[in-house]
């Protein structure tokens, strides 16, 4: 966590995934409103490998809107796990 990915010799995998956008925070069923939309969306990833490229680091990429399994190992010292609780829905007290 103290090196950076030019120190260590590491490359970057980009694999765009509309649902990381996703809130469940009405419930079960994720809605993704907060997401770009395709044609916005995919612009953007390009640029950003392009900046990684420019700046000589490897990169490796999924293919855009396409269906892929990935498979990775956590290998390190911490993994980071998102715990966003629900919203707190207003009452009529407040």
């Amino acid at each position: 966590m103290n090196r950076g990915l030019d120190e260590v010799g590491g490359e970057i995998l980009v694999v765009s995934q509309f649902t990381l956008a996703g809130s469940i925070r009405r419930g079960r069923r994720p809605d993704f409103v907060g997401a770009a939309k395709p044609e916005d969306a995919e612009p953007l990833v390009e640029a950003f490998v392009a900046a990684l490229r420019a700046r000589g680091v490897p990169v490796s990429t999924g293919a855009f809107r396409a269906h892929m399994e990935v498979e990775l190992v956590n290998d390190g010292p911490v993994t980071f796990i998102w715990d966003d609780p629900p919203a707190r829905e207003p009452t009529a007290d407040r």
